[in-house]
């Protein structure tokens, strides 16, 4: 077999000189498996599942085709490239999947220290905390008439109970709020003198951009609290990325935070869950103390990261309460839960929000939500063609038309840029916003940018060569600290006396910079779905590309449909539309089985010996 010959990557021909400098006489079989396992990485998987792929012409433009199961692991355990867990090698073979042993690693670790978080319970005073729970969620009792059990109040139970939590929720189901509730609750067992006994609160997100948006979310919150003051000034009011709290270290995986060199926190929140990957959460866990809570905020349903992992939605997998912890948690709060023992070892540390405060029962959005969730093409179909007020189909797109109500759609926010004001401005860009599964094509970011810039252009008689004009929205590509401007950060360009300038959205109103001083950007009336995540807009109009994508899944369709609170408009030939809610995203990976086959109280393993091999770093 000549692997010259085949389709390869830069990166896949990188990883296989590297193997052959490690072994000159390495069979071919395993070189090919090595640069499947590199592309499958790049798609979002963890390893290579070769029981899926066993059989199979990889490239069908060639005929290579991989042995039977039983085989192919056969030739791979006689490579001296490839090990088992803990070996010293570059490939690393764990029952019907290859993994590059960084990432092999980064799993085991990652089960091992999850496993042991949720099997530690620290001492809480439960008078206090069901004193506390009951004043905290009074509004809930009031609010939520018929809808029992309150899942934000089982929730903050369980935060309180447990070194680890995790809270799923769908849009507008109350995860900041409940999360708000439960620091309150923690601080005041405590005995309410939470600063003097030092509880040290972190609050963090994958991007700047939600970071941001957890900070003033929490701000908000907090004040209509019924705590003392006290409280109130313990809970945090600044959020970190990830990146930033564990110290990263510029084109490196290195950190400056490990288990060596712990973070200094009792409790770290993390929000938008669903958007770390695997690589990260693992450094984030191992530079977690033992002691410290972990409480994950997300929604499970909801686009998983860019990189390898889909680790959020795993650990919700297998959620479950057997009957001692159900008789547990009515006890504590009043609130009885159906029994349904979890098949995961952390089983009752997953709790799932599932009451909407943004989607009324009567709601298009909500119900076309749970529809695509639950795989439902014809009854997809069905509600977007009854003619509901908050939703809208067009089955029959084209390139122009799709121009001409992009155009419409943006009109009020054009004449609201002319007039320069950066609050109404912002008001009238988040009123509608287009939303794209792709970046490339007439149906992607790009093209619709670039399509809809050269209409405004010319209408307002701009040079199509000029970058810059009132109007243009900008969205920042990379973090710029020094500025405080963050990836997925939102700018609009208006005229001031100073010319133009870009103004930001932030905590004290709106910061106007030069256009010349901005970080990497682009052009922003459409935008991916990835990237809206965490946003929210009046109306959206999710535009899906004419012909078959592997992008188009049931969670980017959920995602791109739940970014509006009011109007969705769904543009998308009906066998696109189709694929999008039968296709489900699988990411290959073996967290979840790792933490439903481990028992709970397992020891977390060698992490000292993983992290001198510098498979941390």
């Amino acid at each position: 077999m000549n692997l010259d010959s085949l389709p390869l990557g830069p990166l896949e021909r990188a990883l296989l000189a590297s193997l052959r400098r490690l072994e000159p006489s390495a069979e071919p079989l395993v070189l090919a498996s090595a640069a499947l396992l590199c592309a499958a990485l790049e798609q979002g998987d963890v390893c290579l599942p070769l029981a899926r792929l066993a059989g199979q012409r990889p490239w069908p433009e060639h005929d290579f085709t991989l042995p039977p199961l039983g085989e192919w692991r056969e030739g791979l355990e006689a490579s001296s490239l490839v090990g088992m867990p803990g070996d010293f090698v570059p490939l690393i073979l764990t029952g019907e999947r290859l993994y590059l042993a960084r990432y092999e690693a980064y799993e085991r670790q990652l089960a091992a220290q999850l496993l042991a978080r949720a099997g530690d319970r620290p001492a809480v005073d439960e008078t206090r905390l069901s004193e506390s729970l009951t004043r905290l969620f009074a509004f809930n009792a009031s609010s939520q008439a018929g809808q029992r059990p309150d899942w934000q109040r089982l929730a903050a139970a369980q935060a309180v109970r447990r070194r680890l939590a995790v809270i799923s929720g769908g849009p507008g189901t109350g995860k900041t709020t409940t999360v708000v509730r439960l620091l309150a609750a923690l601080l005041e067992q405590r005995g309410g003198h939470p600063q003097d006994a030092g509880l040290a609160i972190g609050l963090a997100a994958p991007t700047g951009k939600a970071a941001a948006r957890m900070a003033e979310a929490i701000r908000g919150a907090k004040a209509a609290l019924p705590v003392e003051q006290a409280i109130k000034d313990a809970l945090p009011e600044e959020a970190r990325t990830l990146h930033r709290l564990l110290g990263s270290r510029g084109d490196t995986p290195a950190v400056r935070h490990h288990a060596g060199n712990p973070l200094a926190l009792d409790v770290l929140v993390v929000d938008e869950a669903s958007m770390v990957d695997l690589a990260l959460m693992a450094k984030l866990v191992d530079a977690l103390p033992p002691s410290a809570r972990l409480i994950l905020l997300g929604d499970k349903d909801q686009l998983c990261a860019v990189e390898a992992g889909a680790v959020f939605a795993e650990l919700c997998e297998g959620r479950g309460f057997d009957a001692a912890a159900a008789a547990e948690l009515e006890r504590l709060t009043g609130q009885a839960v159906a029994v349904e023992p979890p098949s995961s070892a952390l089983g009752d540390a997953v709790v799932l929000l599932t009451h909407s405060h943004r989607f009324a029962g009567d709601s298009g959005i909500g119900e076309l939500a749970r529809r695509i969730n639950g795989g439902d093409v014809a009854g997809t179909r069905q509600l977007l063609q009854e003619g509901r007020p908050d939703l809208a189909w067009n089955a029959q797109p084209t390139p122009q038309d799709l121009l001409e109500r992009l155009d419409q759609g943006y009109g009020p926010y054009l004449a609201a840029a002319r007039v320069g004001e950066p609050a109404a401005a912002f008001a009238a860009f988040n009123a509608f916003r287009a939303l794209c599964a792709q970046r490339e094509g007439a149906w992607g970011v790009a093209g619709i940018n670039e399509a809809l810039e050269a209409r405004i252009k010319r209408r307002v008689q701009v040079a199509g060569r000029e970058r810059w004009y009132v109007g243009r929205p900008v969205m920042v590509r990379q973090n710029d600290y020094a500025l405080g401007l963050f990836n997925g950060d939102i700018g609009l360009c208006l005229q001031t006396d100073h010319g133009l300038r870009v103004f930001f959205e932030s905590e004290d109103g709106y910061r106007p910079f030069a256009p010349a001083r901005l970080p990497s950007h682009d052009s922003a009336f459409a935008m991916t779905v990835h990237k809206s995540q965490g946003s929210e807009f009046a109306e959206v109009l999710l535009a899906l590309p004419e012909q078959p994508s592997p992008l188009l899944t049931r969670s980017l369709f959920y995602t791109g449909i739940t970014r509006a609170k009011r109007k969705v408009e769904i543009w998308a030939l009906a066998p696109r539309l189709a694929e999008a809610v039968a296709t489900r995203a699988e990411r290959a990976a073996g967290l979840a089985e790792r933490l439903a086959a481990v028992p709970a109280r397992q020891a977390p393993g060698p992490a000292s010996a993983s992290t001198q091999l510098g498979l941390f770093d």
